[in-house]
């Protein structure tokens, strides 16, 4: 401790860059300690959580870690009762590993055995255990002999009093994650999205499902030490969860989730070593929150920035191609090659600043020329653009009006939907219904009888 500082002080101040240097370089005996067996567990979590997301009993997770709680209780009472202090860890994680399997196999019991899904089955054994285990503490703070201080701790963890077994305990369990990964992926992906396909092959979908709940059982036990029971969700969901938003297949999402957890467990130990006033399971279940923020922005597999930029681009290619149909029909009915400004404007309802933006643009691509007086034209390669969007659009209208029996002066706004997205062979298949020779021109429906039939 430094001198002129108290136990008592609850300011906050600065770690200084010599402190964090000796942290980040892991120079401190207890600092590697705890930030390696966090990033060990961190790979561990990802690896078993990317099965439990993709069989979508993320809550199994959270049941079975608050059945933990009655088991260590347990334990410790086993314990003091064969004349020991109650606080052996290995016994301790033991009783806690066997009550959270109890756990799962009571919500398979009664998804299996009633009526009732998975979210109340799980709610029912959350709280159930979750209610024994605080009584058992109670009871166990009661007992003549052995002391029940600090079992609590195990509800939110207490990483900072890591020691080396633990992390050497974490380090198992990320190998174990890794070799059941490697040898079970088919397997337990064919679980996770095809349960009844896996059976008809010949799979135990029960015994598969219970393997993994058993992976996911010795996680949580392991991560009770780190982040405690009442988050050691996070740990298993949050890796997988913002992997999934950086690739759709799932040896690619088995890498990232590890490689997430494994540098949340890193940054969520150096941030709690600078901030040691910090709850240390917090700080790095919040590490792992700032991961996948990150990852829901700016994921490559539908992150939001890329959801945006797709949505900007298909709304510019669909104006482009708005605009380039109305200028082939102000051509079309005015017999003339060159178009106004006002007559586009007239024709799609747009704005001159919204009309004139997408002619600088469509101009900058080569498929607009201006005329001398502020006219427009269509360049060889817009005319080509033109054609083809104006001959999609009728081909759809033609389909609706003879087939969907949609009247012609209704239709238009129903093909705009859908011109956008035929593709060559639906265009080929449109031809065929219709009789219509390829590339040629259909009239407009609005144009025959009228433009009333």
């Amino acid at each position: 401790m430094k001198s002129g500082h108290s136990i008592a002080d609850s300011g906050f101040t600065l770690p200084s860059m010599e402190h964090v240097v000796r942290v980040l370089l892991l120079e401190e005996f207890n600092t590697r300690v705890v930030v390696l067996g966090i990033m060990a567990l961190g790979v561990a979590a990802g690896l078993v959580g990317t099965f439990l997301l993709l069989r979508k009993r993320a809550l199994t997770a959270d049941a079975l870690s608050h059945a933990t709680l009655p088991g260590i209780a347990i334990a410790f009472m086993v314990m003091v009762g064969f004349g020991g202090s109650g606080k052996v860890i290995g016994g301790l994680l033991i009783g806690a590993f066997v009550l959270g399997c109890v756990g799962v196999l009571l919500i398979l019991a009664i998804r299996r055995t009633t009526r009732l899904k998975d979210d109340a089955a799980i709610g029912i054994v959350l709280s159930v255990m979750f209610g024994l285990g605080i009584c058992l503490l109670r009871l166990a703070q009661e007992l003549p002999s052995g002391s029940a201080a600090g079992l609590g701790g195990f509800i939110f963890g207490k990483a900072a009093s890591m020691v080396p077994s633990d992390a050497w305990g974490m380090l198992v369990m990320a190998l174990m994650a890794g070799i059941a990964a490697g040898l079970l992926r088919k397997e337990l992906t064919l679980l996770c999205f095809d349960e009844s396909f896996a059976s008809s092959q010949g799979w135990s979908t029960l015994w598969l499902d219970v393997l993994l709940m058993a992976l996911v059982a010795a996680v949580t036990v392991v991560a009770l030490q780190s982040v405690g029971l009442v988050l050691a969700v996070a740990m298993l969901i949050i890796p997988a969860a913002a992997a999934r938003y950086w690739t759709r297949r799932v040896s690619s999402m088995l890498i990232a989730a590890a490689i997430i957890g494994c540098l949340g467990g890193w940054l969520g130990g150096v941030v709690s070593a600078l901030v040691p006033r910090m709850p240390t399971g917090p700080v790095i279940v919040l590490v792992f929150g700032f991961w996948f923020v990150i990852s829901f922005v700016a994921g490559s597999n539908e992150g939001l920035m890329l959801r945006a930029i797709r949505r900007i681009s298909v709304a510019r290619r669909v104006s482009m191609q708005h605009l380039l149909r109305a200028f082939w029909e102000c051509c079309e009915s005015s017999n003339d090659a060159v178009v106004s400004l006002d007559d586009i404007v007239r024709r799609r309802s747009w704005s001159d600043g919204r009309v004139r933006r997408l002619l600088s643009r469509g101009r900058r691509r080569g498929l607009f020329w201006r005329e001398a007086g502020g006219t427009w034209s269509l360049t060889n390669k817009g005319s080509d653009h033109a054609q083809r969007i104006v001959r999609n659009h009728r081909l759809w209208e033609a389909y609706l009006v003879h087939f969907a029996d949609i009247a012609a002066t209704h239709v238009d706004r129903d093909a705009d939907q859908v011109e956008h997205i035929l593709g060559r062979s639906m265009v080929e298949r449109l031809e065929a219904i219709l009789g219509m020779e390829t590339d040629a021109l259909p009239v407009s429906p609005h144009d025959l009888d009228g433009g009333s039939s």
